[in-house]
C-alpha cells in the first residue's frame, strides 16, 4: 500500500488493490475461493461507492454512499477474520490488511459523523 495515508480514495483503492493481489497468486480451497471473491467484492465496492459520494449531488445521496462504503469495509472486516480464524492465511498474511481495514472504517464512520 503506498505511504499516503490522507487520501482515502487512494488508500481505499490500494486497499482493494491488496486483497486483488492476495489472492491471485494462491490456489485456494472451497471455502477459500468463496470468501476470497467475497472479499474482492466487499473491498472494491467500498472504494466504487466512496467514489460515487465524492460527486453526489446532495448531502443525502453522499451520505449514502458513505453508509454503503462502511458497511462494505465492516463486510470486509468480518471477511478477514473468518479467514484469520480458518487458518486460510498466516496471521502475518492477513494482519497489514485487518490493520488498514481497521483504519478505513475509523477515517469513513468519521466522514460520516462530520457531515451532519
Amino acid at each position: 500500500m503506498k505511504e499516503n495515508k490522507f487520501d482515502l480514495t487512494e488508500r481505499l483503492e490500494d486497499f482493494a488493490a491488496a486483497i486483488i493481489i492476495l489472492y491471485d497468486k494462491k490456489p485456494l480451497s472451497y471455502a477459500g475461493d468463496y470468501l476470497a471473491k467475497q472479499l474482492i467484492r466487499s473491498s472494491c465496492s467500498s472504494a466504487l461507492n466512496y467514489g460515487e459520494a465524492l460527486v453526489a449531488g446532495t448531502s443525502k445521496d453522499k451520505i449514502n454512499k458513505l453508509r454503503i462504503s462502511l458497511k462494505e469495509l465492516r463486510e470486509s472486516q468480518r471477511n478477514l477474520n473468518i479467514q484469520s480464524k480458518a487458518q486460510l492465511f498466516s496471521e502475518e498474511s492477513l494482519s497489514n490488511l485487518k490493520d488498514e481495514n481497521d483504519q478505513l472504517i475509523r477515517i469513513m464512520v468519521t466522514r460520516i459523523k462530520n457531515i451532519n
